[in-house]
């Protein structure tokens, strides 16, 4: 038995204030990593055609994203690249209509403020272009911040690094994928050893910050006998069969298999493995020192990925509160995608709440309770958490929503999985969700005949019976509550004159209540208004006032610093 620590002293709780300025987090791969010459920092971050693409475009005022690994580096890009611009000549703009006397001021007050230089080259001047390091970013580094970047005016981003490529909504954007290393020879080896028939279909492709060895080591397969290679170009668009990559009309991924350099994100991971014959991985981080003999592909198996992701959609098929969670204010149609989850919730009887919380982490949505299960609208990867045990409640996609609520007996899933937006829109114009048998709603239109505005009220009390009744697969309990907002809209308000008049939704007419009592806003039932008035166990200043018997003292509380405040009028330090 090993003899216990005895403390002889309290353990220090604080920082000393010798070493209140130091960082203790542990430093990155990157952060870690060797400074990089002038000529290194000039090729990994692409200066040259940064600076050209800002002078042709003409922007003025330019925004530079970095990720968090890169952010030592901004300072001595920022100042190189302005010494770049300004070398180069003034771009020519095209003017569609005559200048007028505003326009001519204005031109004159900004060439003012921000200087020109004579730069010897046809006469032109080279305007000033400001530049601005966005040290931190709102959702996640893979996507362009166009909000960090509004709140400075710019014209255009320059994003760094890694990205997912996803359209934009609002500002142009040049991207430099800082081109990462990579040895050749290690990569025909381990080609050849993984397929070592020269006529294997393959599609060869790398991670976007691998991409642009991808000519050279076509190549050098190409002179080793392989014919049967498929290179996609890069493209802006998650919804293709490959994500950003486009493929020629008529390609039958099934027939090919996968040769990837770099590990993919599991958004990409999950969207391929159920396209492609198979999949293998190049692994390009440094886990072991390098070796005489070739690395080995990794073969991917994405099936307990898959289940899973089906546990999660099981486990939400009776949750009656949905959270839509936005994770993005830049991606192209996120809005969109928005009404329409809001739509398909609502189309199932379900409620749903819109949040927006910046980074995901557990501690935010944790605050709301009241909410089952959680929908991320963010771009293709980051729609994609992760849970670990982490999160009070599971986080899926929209792709992922759709298939919770089409119900359980219509439910059929072939393995395929998408992170992009598709589909939610198509689901919704469908109208699987939500929908009823056709022979009910056949039987409902004979029996209904002229019978209409008096009777809907206990027609709809006779479809709410008939349904079957709903169970947690889970625990198998009966659920009574898993379609809230079926009863939430009135019979009556659906009149418009006829035998009762014109009646609103504001008007004084008897409306049939909400079963169970629920609480209501506006006359629709509002499930969490229910739970701030039912469970949660403090519902904001004030709402204790009632349990207050009488005006109490008033005492003299404490002041000063926490350090060294008083207490009282004896002036007792603490």
């Amino acid at each position: 038995m090993t003899d216990s620590i005895q403390l002889t002293a309290p353990p220090v709780l604080s920082t000393p204030e010798t070493h209140i300025l130091e960082d203790p987090t542990p430093l990155s791969t990157a952060q870690a990593s060797p400074r990089l010459s002038d000529e290194e920092l000039w090729n990994v971050y692409e200066l040259e055609r940064t600076a050209k693409e800002i002078r042709d475009g003409g922007y003025k005022r330019v925004a530079l994203q970095f990720p968090d690994g890169m952010l030592k580096d901004a300072p001595r890009i920022s100042q190189a690249l302005e010494k770049e611009v300004w070398k180069l000549p003034a771009a020519v703009r095209k003017e569609e209509e005559s200048a007028s006397l505003e326009t001519s001021f204005n031109e004159l007050q900004v060439n003012a403020e921000q200087g020109t230089k004579e730069d010897g080259t046809n006469g032109r001047t080279a305007e000033r272009v400001r530049l601005y390091i966005l040290a931190d970013t709102s959702y996640g580094s893979c996507c362009v911040d166009e909000i960090a970047a509004e709140h400075v005016n710019a014209d255009v981003v320059v994003h760094y690094g890694r990205s997912c490529l996803s359209p934009t909504a609002r500002l142009p954007v040049i991207y430099v994928f800082t081109t990462h290393p990579l040895s050749l020879e290690d990569v025909v080896q381990t080609f050849e050893t993984t397929f070592p028939a020269k006529d294997e279909k393959v599609v060869l492709m790398a991670d976007i910050t691998y991409n642009n060895h991808i000519p050279s080591l076509l190549s050098a397969l190409s002179s080793k006998g392989y014919e049967n290679l498929l290179i996609p170009e890069v493209i802006h668009d998650p919804s293709s069969t490959i994500p950003n990559r486009k493929l020629e009309e008529g390609t039958d991924l099934k027939e090919y298999s996968l040769f990837h350099i770099s590990n993919p994100p599991t958004a990409l991971l999950l969207t391929l493995s159920s396209r492609v014959k198979e999949m293998f991985i190049y692994p390009t981080a440094p886990s072991s020192p390098p070796t005489a003999s070739p690395r080995k592909a990794i073969t991917t198996n994405t099936t307990m990925s898959l289940r899973r992701r089906y546990a999660l959609l099981t486990s939400l098929s009776t949750c009656p509160v949905f959270g839509i969670l936005i994770n993005t204010l830049s991606v192209k149609n996120y809005l969109n995608t928005a009404t329409s989850l809001k739509t398909l919730v609502s189309s199932a009887g379900k409620k749903s709440y819109t949040f927006v919380v910046g980074k995901i982490n557990a501690a935010k949505i944790a605050n709301f309770s009241e909410i089952g299960g959680w929908v991320v609208v963010g771009c293709w990867e980051s729609s994609l958490v992760e849970n670990n045990g982490e999160f009070f409640r599971p986080v899926i996609t929209p792709f992922e929503l759709g298939l919770v609520l089409v119900g359980d007996g219509r439910r059929l899933w072939d393995g395929g999985w998408r992170g992009d937006f598709g589909g939610v829109e198509e689901l919704v114009e469908s109208g699987d969700v939500g929908r009823k048998g056709e022979e009910k709603e056949d039987v409902k239109e004979e029996d209904s005949g002229e019978v209409k505005g008096k009777h809907v009220d206990i027609e709809e009390d006779s479809e709410e019976e008939s349904e079957a009744p709903e169970f947690d697969l889970r625990t198998g309990r009966y659920v009574s509550h898993s379609r809230p907002m079926r009863a939430s809209i009135p019979a009556a308000s659906s009149n418009s004159g006829g035998e009762f008049g014109n009646t609103t939704a504001a008007s004084n007419v008897l409306t049939r209540r909400a079963k169970g009592d629920l609480a209501t806003v506006n006359g629709a039932v509002s499930p969490g208004a229910e739970y701030l008035r039912t469970q949660r166990t403090w519902t904001g200043l004030g709402s204790d006032f009632h349990e207050v018997e009488a005006p109490q003292t008033i005492e003299e509380g404490r002041s000063g610093v926490a350090r060294g405040y008083t207490v009282g009028e004896g002036e007792e330090r603490r």
